[in-house]
């Protein structure tokens, strides 16, 4: 079998490959006149204002109430000393969501027991629970609930006693 010139489809397709090792050897080096507007649809996703910047803090059950997100403000809830800010997921947290009881609190006996009643909440005016009467099944469970949130939200402090700082 020849490779001959002579054929028409050979002439093409050495054209084509000369014309592609022109191109990766010799790109052009201009500058385009006005800026590209094929990408301006691919950023409507930005947010308007850029997120706040989150300090880790320390809370007590006290400093913890006020971010429970009513009035849009930010969610945070704490399990077993870790405080997450769990703002992302309003639909869930917000004072409208089913897991609303735990914004702005300590929700570790509640994540542990798997139940999303009030009486899980230790009141704000009392020391943290120890959860010392947990069973074994109920704390893997809760440390199952810090490894999903540790994944899912931010770390932004840890839960002391109200007296500690």
């Amino acid at each position: 079998m020849s490779y001959s010139l002579a054929h028409p489809v050979n002439t093409a397709l050495l054209l084509y490959i000369l014309y592609l090792l022109q191109r990766i050897l010799l790109p052009s080096t201009t500058v385009p006149r006005t800026p590209p507007s094929e990408f301006k649809a691919a950023y409507a996703w930005m947010p308007r204002t850029h997120a706040p910047a989150l300090l880790f803090t320390t809370f007590t059950p006290r400093t913890l109430v006020p971010f429970d997100g009513r009035d849009g403000g930010r969610i945070l809830l704490a399990i077993a000393g870790t405080v997450f800010d769990v703002t992302a997921g309003r639909g869930f947290y917000g004072p409208d969501g089913m897991y609303g009881n735990f914004a702005g609190r300590d929700a570790s006996r509640g994540m542990a027991k798997q139940s999303f009643d009030v009486e899980m909440l230790t009141p704000i005016d009392q020391p943290l629970d120890k959860l010392e009467d947990l069973t074994p099944e109920e704390i893997e469970n809760m440390k199952g609930w810090i490894e999903h949130f540790s994944n899912k939200y931010i770390v932004c402090g840890r839960l002391v006693e109200n007296d500690s700082v």
